[in-house]
């Protein structure tokens, strides 16, 4: 154990006053005594009557008032209560109880050998590098002095997340959801197997500062990130970010005022205003990309330097946004977001590029910083407040659980694959004590189990539209509150993807949840999932069958079954109406149950990922595999880009391949196969030759001819590798020509492989000398509502020019004519 943490404990006399004693070699001594009404009354008054206190329940208390509570508490013989000392000062206050003696004993299966305690920290008066963590291990150092005793109790408020991210710290594991006679709680168990092994890490098991902020503590900590150098920070990379995809898309046009050596200039870009323009230095890539320098820009106005702000910089080009009054303030509500998010994330304390490298799937899922990287408005969220943001954001990194409504089977719809029937999923989903306690809450409503489908439901959506919107079909009994299963799920970066944290191996659970982001709101619509089972059943008979797709390792996460409940109230609306989109959730295969023991999954867009340092992962991950970048790209086209051409040009079959959307499969930290999820709602047949069941003729894309490449051209060349060419020539020195060259050397290979398909890789050329430029934030500047129509995905596409294709030059005959 290192001496950072090197320790030793003593239980001293209980004749004395302190009863127990920790000794840090960095800290100093943690001390325990008994609490005296009369001398610690004023100290707790105090701490309880403090913004953080609120879940103590003792706020607006007086000091009398405090008294004659610790007194009560401390007159069963099962009840103590102690004082923790540091130098002399109160640091915390300890209540110890026994479960079996208590009202929490009827809410679990209480033991004479479990201990509950109660927990309140004393505010900070000098900030001393992981305190709380010295602490939390005296308390339980303490507690477990006692050797009778093999299991701690603590069940904080289901809001005090901060609670739970310390007791997480320590080693507990979060368990079901109570309702106790003052307030919702979560109970968490400690065992001492478990703690006696954390004791055996040598580092500090640590958990983001950030992650701990619970908001709902105090007005000021949902604040806490919005420093003034950070804010510079943040809007310097927004307006880098803005720039280079608005002068992408041809929205803003920079202007060269200078050429400058190795392929760098100097820009100028003017705004709406005459007095007001930009200067910075930038390189130009492929695909019109500006490689911007972010420290080299500058904002003069009326000939004077002027500070960086993204959201005076969207308002100064809004003519040339072509954003309308209507459309321009809740656009600037989503930027503001989408800075708010970024200086959190920025001082979150994620792990380095360099700790990510070797971190498990959900660390590298709630490190992501960027978002989308097409979007300048990417991280808008609207509905969520900044309580929300801080217990289900991916990168708040907070776990929870699933709310669980029954829906009337006259009003609810079950969906699956042959081989998982309702009971079957929901016998997977939730353990029999969950499942014997949801029933007797239907019953004790004078109401059958069998009459209904149980549905998971994101807390959110529960609190924020359902308990509401749905009250008609709550007070008719046909939607029943079932309260919250055991399992904790984290957010993935779609948001409302949950990742199950308890059971890795068990579904992914997609819920709806209608908050406004990047221009849709995020329902889920009948008129999809009740045929998900059957596209996934359909597409893994198409695919799985064949040679390439086998030897390259593609694979779907199969969305397996769905649950929705139609409000009737609402369905003569049409199935794109956000109000029929608010109650149904669909069950996807886990990414864990894709790979082997020696195969570790990562979010694709993780590839483009920069830390707050300024450091990229892509590098650190190909320089870890032992190959070369140019190896290394070559088996990551053949997971990742093969596969996708084959679906292409052998199914004429396409999805929406997008960074969030793969999770790369690496071995020794190279890829080897990609999973591709979210394929109920983008999953597109682009020939009405392919034959089609009846029940997935949606499936079919009336595309244009000279759009169906776009689904490589945008969605993956330009929507993806155009970052990651960056990336490795700017953090890796790996010029993007060789980027584009390797690229062209995959689908010269995948079509040299296929030659009866000559004519259709002349029909459909990937060696263009150039393509339509297809333009995101010009949707969503459009219509941040809804971007796209779901029944014509082309209708509403905006095109802007051309691009010029940076692998024409590479095509096989110009190749050799030139050699």
């Amino acid at each position: 154990m290192s001496k950072q943490h090197d320790y030793n404990i003593s239980l001293e006399n209980t004749n004395q006053e302190y009863v127990f004693t920790t000794h840090y070699d960095d800290l100093g001594a943690i001390r325990i005594r008994k609490f005296d009404v009369k001398k610690d009354s004023p100290i707790l008054h105090e701490w309880v009557n403090l913004d953080y206190a609120i879940f103590w329940g003792m706020q607006n208390y007086t000091l009398e008032e405090v008294k004659a509570e610790y007194k009560t508490l401390m007159q069963p013989a099962h009840y103590d209560i102690f004082v923790g000392e540091y130098k002399g000062e109160a640091v915390f206050i300890l209540e110890r109880y026994a479960p079996t003696q208590d009202v929490v004993g009827d809410y679990y299966p209480a033991k004479d050998t479990d201990k509950g305690i109660h927990i309140i920290v004393a505010p900070p008066k000098v900030k001393i590098s992981n305190f709380t963590w010295y602490l939390f291990r005296t308390i339980m150092d303490f507690v477990f002095e006692d050797t009778t005793i093999k299991q701690i109790l603590v069940e904080p408020d289901i809001r005090n997340k901060k609670m739970f991210a310390l007791c997480q710290r320590i080693g507990f594991q979060l368990d079901k959801i109570i309702e106790l006679p003052h307030k919702t709680a979560q109970l968490a168990f400690l065992s001492r197997a478990t703690y006696q092994q954390l004791k055996l890490l040598p580092t500090i098991h640590k958990r983001s500062a950030m992650n701990t902020l619970d908001n709902a503590v105090s007005p000021q900590q949902s604040i806490a990130h919005l420093q003034p150098e950070v804010w510079r920070q943040v809007n310097a990379l927004f307006i880098t970010k803005a720039i280079c995809e608005f002068s992408h898309e041809l929205l803003v046009k920079p202007t060269v005022t200078e050429e400058l050596q190795d392929g760098w200039n100097m820009y100028t870009l003017q705004t709406d205003h005459d007095t007001t323009a930009y200067q910075f230095k930038a390189k130009p890539l492929a695909l019109n990309h500006l490689w911007i320098n972010t420290s080299s820009i500058k904002k003069y106005k009326d000939n004077e330097l002027a500070i960086l702000d993204g959201v005076i910089f969207i308002k100064e080009f809004r003519k040339q946004l072509g954003i309308s009054n209507d459309q321009l303030p809740l656009y600037l509500e989503e930027i503001i977001s989408t800075l708010y998010g970024s200086a959190f994330k920025f001082l979150k304390g994620n792990p380095l590029s360099e700790a990510l490298v070797d971190a498990d799937f959900q660390t590298i899922e709630q490190s992501m910083t960027e978002g989308h990287p097409g979007f300048v408005a990417n991280n808008g969220r609207i509905g969520f407040d900044s309580s929300d943001y801080r217990s289900y954001a991916p990168e708040a990194g907070n776990s929870f659980s699933l709310l669980w409504l029954a829906g009337h089977k006259s009003r609810a719809v079950y969906a699956a694959i042959e081989d998982l029937p309702y009971q079957t999923l929901i016998q997977n989903e939730l353990d029999q004590d969950t499942l014997t306690a949801f029933n007797e809450i239907i019953k004790s409503k004078g109401f059958d189990p069998d009459d209904y489908f149980f549905i998971p439901m994101h807390p959110w959506q529960w609190f924020n539209k359902l308990a509401h919107i749905f009250s008609p079909e709550i007070a008719e009994g046909n939607l029943i509150c079932l309260g919250y299963s055991p399992d904790q799920y984290f957010a993935q970066q779609s948001v409302r993807t949950l990742f199950n944290s308890t059971n890795p191996h068990k579904f992914y659970t997609k819920t709806a949840l209608s908050i406004l982001n990047m221009g849709f709101m995020r329902g889920l619509p009948l008129y999809y999932l009740g045929t998900a089972p059957k596209m996934a059943v359909w597409l893994e008979e198409l695919l799985y069958n064949d040679p390439y797709i086998q030897e390259t390792g593609f694979r779907m996460l199969g969305e397996i079954a769905s649950v929705s409940y139609v409000n009737p109230h609402f369905e003569e609306f049409g199935p794109h109406n956000d109000y029929n989109k608010m109650l149904a959730s669909l069950w996807r295969e886990s990414p864990m149950s894709a790979i082997t023991q020696k195969q570790t999954p990562m979010t694709m867009a993780a590839f483009l990922h920069i830390d707050h340092k300024g450091e990229a992962l892509l590098p650190k991950i190909i320089q870890k595999s032992g190959l070369s970048i140019q190896d290394w790209l070559q088996r990551y086209f053949k997971a990742y880009l093969s596969p996708l051409l084959h679906c292409f040009y052998h199914f004429d079959l396409v999805f929406m391949p997008h960074g969030e959307n793969l999770i790369m499969v690496l071995e020794d930290h190279i890829p080897v196969k990609a999973l591709l999820k979210d394929i109920t709602e983008e999953a597109c047949i682009l020939s009405p030759e392919v034959e089609l069941p009846e029940h997935l003729k949606r499936m079919y894309a009336p595309v244009p001819e000279d759009v169906k490449l776009l689904s490589v051209f945008t969605d993956i060349f330009d929507g993806f590798f155009r970052f990651m060419s960056h990336i490795l020539e700017a953090h890796a020195g790996f010029s993007e020509h060789e980027f584009w060259k390797t690229v062209a050397a995959n689908i010269q290979e995948y079509q040299e492989r296929y030659p009866e398909k000559s004519a259709k890789f002349k029909q459909y050329d990937l060696f263009a000398p150039d393509f339509h430029l297809s333009c995101l934030n010009r949707l969503q500047l459009n219509n941040h509502k809804q971007m796209i129509d779901l029944d014509d995905p082309v209708a509403l596409l905006q095109f802007a020019g051309r691009l010029k294709n940076p692998i024409a030059s590479y095509r096989k005959d110009i190749v050799e004519a030139a050699s």
